[in-house]
């Protein structure tokens, strides 16, 4: 299972480009410092991947309403003589929801799911194990629908009741740890949600969180191997290294500085009483800091400096597997290794655009 994994990881280190920008400004003089990887991917809209829509067989329309009807009635009748929740149902709706889903009719297999999906949390609790089938197909069916948004939900309640079902050392727990990150990391990469340039970071950052508290548990509390970890710690460079490369294509003057944006002034100046005298009169005003454009340009850096720092974590840590893991052959070992230098390479390039303030 572990090798599985790896071959998994090691195909997809192979894509060049490790995030885009999602952020919406043009820097064709930037771009020039960044590496081609990294340059792809400045603010443009990435198209989603194509969905699969599988081949709907050819059936006679009385024959698909003989069947519809034969179905109905056999689950009215199961209804009539275990009850309505019964656990009978949840089988009997999933197999229908099957059904429509081979047909390609979606929307009545979500239906038909997510009735199965109730009776199941009604008849096993809700964090039955039994409900983790039903799930992964509301998820396919709704990524054949494109509804990203529903399918985000069902991905955050397949991860929850896996964390209430299994221990961080048990295999089932890493495997949903893993394709829960896997599903995050499409959604920043996609944009699936169609996110502003800040929720965006919010999100990247919600997730490159979610990757490094996943890890040092499973590094503490579990037997995974490092092989089994690949995935995970290659998703959280992708995470951090998106990261950077968000802040340091952002203006500082998105930045919050670290000083106050305006202090007080006195201004006085001589004007006439209401004798006739020459007196002095002082106010107070408001206005800008002249520091608070230095400590915006100091916020930016200390952001790309932290988010290629984290970067830099990573990297040791893919250096240390690849170096003492025996498991690796060596075309392997070569691909990880492209990996590992195409993030030193960006690391690098970014915090030369983020340190160039003039250009910004």
């Amino acid at each position: 299972m572990a090798m599985q994994r790896l071959t998994q990881f090691l195909k997809f280190a192979g894509i060049p480009g490790l995030l885009l920008a999602g952020v919406a400004w043009n820097y064709a003089a930037v771009a020039q410092e960044i590496p081609p990887s990294a340059a792809e991917t400045i603010p443009q809209e990435v198209a989603p991947d194509p969905v699969d829509v599988p081949e709907v067989p050819a059936v006679d329309a009385a024959e698909l309403a003989r069947e519809r009807s034969e179905r109905t009635q056999a689950i009215e009748e199961m209804q009539s003589e275990f009850g309505i929740y019964s656990p009978q149902l949840a089988e009997a709706y999933a197999d229908f929801g099957a059904y429509y889903l081979n047909l390609g009719d979606y929307e009545s297999a979500i239906a038909q799911y997510t009735s199965a999906l109730q009776i199941a949390r009604i008849s096993y609790g809700l964090y039955g194990e039994e409900q983790l089938p039903v799930i992964q197909k509301l998820i396919e069916a709704n990524q054949q629908r494109q509804d990203w948004e529903e399918v985000d939900k069902l991905q955050h309640l397949a991860y929850h009741i896996s964390t209430r079902l299994y221990e961080i050392k048990d295999a089932p727990y890493l495997l949903a740890a893993t394709a829960y990150g896997d599903w995050k990391l499409r959604v920043v990469k996609e944009n699936l949600l169609q996110m502003n340039s800040r929720t965006l970071i919010r999100e990247t950052e919600d997730l490159s969180a979610f990757y490094d508290k996943v890890i040092a548990r499973l590094e503490t509390e579990s037997e995974a191997s490092q092989e089994d970890l690949l995935q995970l710690l290659y998703g959280e460079s992708i995470a951090d290294i998106s990261l950077a490369r968000m802040a340091a294509m952002t203006p500082f003057t998105a930045f919050q500085g670290t000083v106050s944006q305006y202090v007080t002034e006195t201004r006085c100046q001589n004007g006439l009483n209401s004798q006739g005298q020459v007196v002095r009169q002082c106010f107070s005003v408001q206005v800008e800091n002249p520091r608070y454009r230095q400590s915006q340009q100091d916020a930016k850096q200390i952001a790309v400096t932290q988010y290629t720092r984290e970067v830099t974590r990573s990297i040791d840590k893919l250096q240390a597997i690849s170096a003492a893991s025996v498991a690796l052959t060596a075309e392997q070992r070569a691909a990880l290794d492209s990996h590992i230098a195409e993030l030193q390479t960006e690391s690098i390039q970014l915090q030369r655009v983020a340190r160039r303030r003039s250009l910004f």
